[in-house]
């Protein structure tokens, strides 16, 4: 699931052009401290045709906590602690486990649970409007993101709704986020992990 490392995070670009699509973001950057959506996960390869689907609840909260809980296809969970990624295959019962830095890097998932520090990594500009939405392409700085380019979507209310991925192999990765609450109110237990009895840990 490296495709989701690029959402986990998805707070941390510098701004240029200034019109509708990036207002919307610094909106929702300066309004946003935790939220709760429900999402989908689609990815597809070069060639356009869809090679994996999924779905289930993301949560987050700045600066560097989130939770995303997959549960279709297959069960797994994906746990930023503010300082260790955690990464649980219930299938497999297998844990692998890093540096929240070294997992994350410079992907987009910073631009959800990062910081306010919202000038560095990426390149911004507008991408137009479609469909009633507000679009930004943002082009990674570093050339080890893994990432080609990153596009997002918001609504008229400057709430995300669609983020596309496209890494550096080809592949695009669909995220739409539906039934968003901003700003809730989340436990600090949400963005802890134990690894289950008898799983095999991984890692740091």
């Amino acid at each position: 699931m490296k495709y989701i490392l690029a959402v986990l995070l998805l707070l941390n670009f510098p701004f240029m052009a200034h019109a509708a699509a990036i207002e919307k973001l610094k909106t929702f950057i300066a309004a946003t401290q935790s939220a709760q959506s429900d999402f989908t996960q689609e990815v597809f390869d070069h060639s356009g045709k869809r090679i994996q689907k999924a779905s289930g609840i993301m949560q987050f909260q700045r600066p560097g906590k989130f939770r995303w809980t997959y549960h279709k296809p297959y069960e797994q969970l994906i746990v930023g602690d503010g300082e260790k990624f955690w990464m649980y295959d219930a299938d497999l019962n297998q844990v692998t486990v890093k540096k929240l830095d070294a997992a994350l890097g410079s992907s987009p998932a910073a631009l959800l649970s990062g910081s306010n520090e919202i000038e560095i990594g990426f390149t911004l500009d507008e991408d137009g409007t479609r469909d009633r939405l507000d679009w930004l392409l943002a082009i990674p700085k570093a050339q080890d993101s893994g990432f080609e380019k990153i596009r997002m979507a918001f609504d008229s209310l400057a709430g995300l709704v669609i983020m596309e991925l496209f890494d550096t192999f080809g592949n695009k990765t669909v995220l739409k986020f539906s039934s968003m609450q901003r700003n809730p109110s989340l436990s600090s237990g949400q963005f802890q992990f134990t690894p289950p009895k008898g799983a095999d840990v991984l890692g740091d």
